[in-house]
Parts: C-alpha cells; structure tokens; sequence
C-alpha cells in the first residue's frame, strides 16, 4: 500500500506549529501515530491540520448512527421548567420495556453512558477492575481516576481466574469498541454466575448491543450484573446525552441517588420517550445499519482491505500502514478513528449521505491506485 501523499500538508512552520497543536498532516509518514483526540469526533480539531482538504467534511470517527430519529424537539416553554418526576420515571419505563428488563426500577437515567462510566467507581465496591481489552478507554480511566488498580486480558476465558477474587469488577464491552468483538449472551451469564458464587461483578457496556442479539440486560435481576445502554448511538443524536445503567432494584436506587435529582434534561426526556418506544423505527434503523455495513465492508474490501467486526455501525481495518491511511483520508476530508495505544488499526463508521459515500469511494479509489 502507498505511503501518504504530502501534498496539503501544513508546514513545519505554519499556524499549527506557531500555535503548538499537534502537526497531524506534517507528522512523519511510518508507522508513528499521530497526537489525535481521546474520542471519535472533535473533527474541527483534526481537520484544521488539513487545510487543503475538501468541504464539508464527513466524520466516520464516531460509531453513531447516520439514521437519525425523527425527534419531535420540546416546545419552548419545557425549557422554563425543571423536569417533572412523573416525566423521568416514565423514561425509565420506556427504558425497561426497550431493553427487555422486567422492573423499571432496576433503570437507571443519566446524561449519556459515559457519565454512568464515570459513576460506576462511586457505586460498586471493588478492590480491582480486570477490562477484556484492548477496548473502550474511558472504564480504564474511570475507575484509575478513583485509585482502584486496572489490569486488562485479550481473551474471554481469562475473565473467569478474575472473576473468582472476591471483590473485583469485571468489564466486558459487548460488541466491542473498537474491533466489534461479540460475545453470545449465554458466555456472558456464566460468568456472571461466577462473579455471584464468589463476591465479584461483572459490567456489561452493551453501548452497541441495540441493532445485534446478544444484550444480557433479559437477566436482571441478577446479583452480579450491571449492564449499561447508549442511546444516542443507536438513534443517531449524540447531542441529546442519553444513556441507561440497568442493575438490581437496590443498586440501581443507590446509582439514583448519587445522580440526584435531574439526571436528564428535558430533550432527553422529550427523545428517550419517544424513540424507545417506537418499536418499527428501530427495526427500520436496523436494517439500515446492516445495509450501510454491507456496502462499507464491501468497499474497503474492494480496496484491499481487511475488516473485522459484527457490530453494524462500524468496522476495523486493520493494516501496518493505519496512519497513512488515516491522513490519507483526512487529505479527502474523511475522519475515522485511529488508536495511539493500538497501532496497526482504524476504525470506520457509516457514511450517512450519497456524497459522503462517493467521497469515500473515490478516497479509497486513490488509495488503492495512486497513479491515476
């Protein structure tokens, strides 16, 4: 595969070496990552280093839905009001009967599930944390931020030696993020199972689980299990902060207390209401997804590319020359999601326009043919 093509890059000596950001399009073109931002995202960030590239810009960093749902915004004057407590209470209900939980009391709200990441420290006690990695960032340094010692396994089976000391969390993010590793459901209650006989927990980030089979939030009431929902992924609005931690009736009123009251706001309440109750939209988006993700995979295929994964809003590229893909496509106005602590990979979301789709077509065209 090429290296990068120079051209646009921003010389050593331009606005962004003045101003001491990182030189993403002058960074040396090997296997060295560039300093990126934490996230997906943050695309005006990444793309004031490529000032050359065409507009608008289309960002396939992020793993969010480009299907939005048809949200019916608030009038004005919910805007003038703290929200109603009959008003989240109902969101709860829409959450349990979406995600298959029985007792809308082992919901619990808050403004999106990192927030709810965030909160787990202050919630489970635990000695140690054990993450089935290498995978989303933000658990490791929830739970580091707080002082509690993190160690990281590559494979499934090594949770259950984790599970067996008493008075660890064990966290599993099903799909995974960023390879879109699935785990069946059954594999996931035995060892919850095995954290229940011996005085440990298990954490299942099931951020992706809307549009695959395998969600495990069917088992609570369990003793051992938490599990946590993203809703802006699936219903493509990020910007409305959504998300859902799902726990046994005594600690998730222990996670509702530490939120204290408000925990969504009113366009939270207004979306959640709405969306997880509309049952054939998300079939729709469903199957919009897995076709989106067909044609995707497909495509990078097309241009020698290997791709891994089953959740349907993304997918990894793995190949030695992931930077110079990653500015290569940058220098098209394309951003994806490279990995500092993960050389070698690239994660791709779903293009949602026709035009982000040709843009794509014709950026991995120059990839896989420089010469013409």
């Amino acid at each position: 595969m090429p290296q990068t093509d120079p051209k646009g890059a921003v010389s050593s000596t331009g606005s962004a070496a003045r101003d001491g950001l990182p030189d993403y399009a002058a960074a040396p073109q090997s296997d060295s990552l560039p300093d990126i931002p934490a996230h997906g995202g943050q695309v005006r960030a990444v793309m004031q280093h490529f000032p050359t590239a065409p507009r608008p810009f289309f960002d396939l960093s992020t793993g969010i839905s480009p299907f939005a749902y048809p949200l019916a915004v608030p009038e004005a004057a919910a805007f003038t009001r703290l929200p109603e407590e009959d008003e989240e209470a109902d969101l709860r209900a829409a959450a349990a009967q979406a995600y298959g939980v029985a007792d809308a009391a082992m919901v619990v709200s808050g403004a999106g599930s990192q927030s709810l990441i965030a909160l787990l420290p202050f919630v489970l006690p635990a000695q140690r944390v054990c993450l089935l990695g290498p995978t989303y960032s933000g658990h490791r340094l929830a739970w580091q931020g707080q002082g509690i010692a993190v160690t990281q396994v590559d494979a499934p089976e090594h949770l259950h030696e984790a599970a067996t000391q008493p008075g660890t969390v064990c966290v599993v993010c099903n799909p995974n993020n960023p390879d879109g590793r699935e785990i069946p459901a059954a594999q996931l209650r035995l060892l919850a199972d095995q954290c229940a006989q011996h005085g440990s927990l298990l954490v299942v980030d099931e951020a992706f689980a809307d549009f695959g089979t395998q969600t495990v939030a069917p088992l609570l009431p369990h003793p051992a299990l938490v599990v946590l929902r993203s809703f802006g992924k699936t219903y493509g609005l990020p910007g409305v902060r959504l998300g859902f931690l799902l726990a046994e009736p005594v600690l998730a009123a222990q996670a509702r207390a530490v939120l204290g009251s408000w925990p969504v706001g009113c366009v939270g309440l207004a979306a959640g209401r709405q969306a997880l109750r509309d049952t054939a939209w998300l079939s729709h988006g469903r199957q919009q997804a897995e076709h989106a993700h067909t044609r995707l995979t497909t495509l990078l295929r097309q241009a020698g590319l290997a791709c891994f994964g089953q959740a349907s809003l993304f997918t990894l590229v793995t190949l030695p020359q992931a930077p110079a893909l990653w500015r290569h496509l940058c220098q098209h106005g394309i951003v994806t999601r490279i990995f500092p602590d993960q050389p070698g990979r690239l994660r791709i979301g779903l293009p949602g326009t026709d035009d982000a789709w040709r843009r794509l077509e014709d950026a991995l065209r120059a990839w896989r043919d420089p010469q013409k």
